[in-house]
């Protein structure tokens, strides 16, 4: 990513500000704050909001945060000197139009279209949350669990094939943000 892009907000607060990689994918109108890790392969589609002015935000290597998705934490206050950074680990796919707020998103965790994710929750290692789902404060899925609803219960354990067609999705945004990235830098030279 360039420093002379004017389509996205990079800005520091208190300090701290984003720490891009340079294979990660930003799309135009993202707005990216604060105290913000993005890893390689990553790719942060149409105007997201990526907010850590309160706390961290790490986005691990090849995770895509989908269009028009929120990313927020939670303050450290008394009872909870360390609030609630949002830590989402490696090859975690999130949907369009999703808020996650101060959670664990483990490796290959999956949150739908659309899914909220309240502070303290954890979503392990191919754990998923369906589209539409409400997760409240503090819930955990499982590795291989499905929950749905609102709010969110658990549903089923997922199949393997279900699993393989995550980790196809993760390796379908990787080329994706690649080919977006090559398209815009086109454009912009055109």
């Amino acid at each position: 990513m360039t420093a002379e892009r004017t389509d996205i907000t990079l800005a520091a607060i208190n300090g701290k500000g984003p720490r891009i990689h340079p294979s990660a994918f930003i799309a135009p109108g993202c707005r990216i704050i604060g105290n913000v890790e993005i890893g390689p392969d990553a790719s942060i589609w149409y105007n997201c909001v990526i907010r850590a002015d309160v706390n961290r935000i790490v986005i691990g290597a090849r995770s895509n945060i989908q269009d028009g998705t929120v990313v927020h934490c939670d303050s450290p206050r008394p009872g909870r000197p360390d609030g609630f950074p949002t830590i989402i680990g490696d090859d975690v796919l999130i949907g369009h139009m999703a808020m996650i707020h101060g959670c664990t998103l483990e490796d290959r965790a999956f949150i739908g279209l659309g899914a909220i994710v309240m502070d303290g929750c954890h979503v392990h290692s191919d754990g998923m949350l369906a589209a539409g789902a409400l997760l409240t404060q503090g819930k955990v899925i499982e590795s291989r669990q499905l929950w749905a609803g609102r709010p969110a219960r658990y549903l089923r354990d997922l199949t393997d094939a279900a699993l393989a067609d995550m980790q196809a999705g993760v390796k379908g945004y990787v080329v994706n943000g690649r080919i977006h990235r090559e398209a815009l830098d086109g454009a912009a030279q055109a």
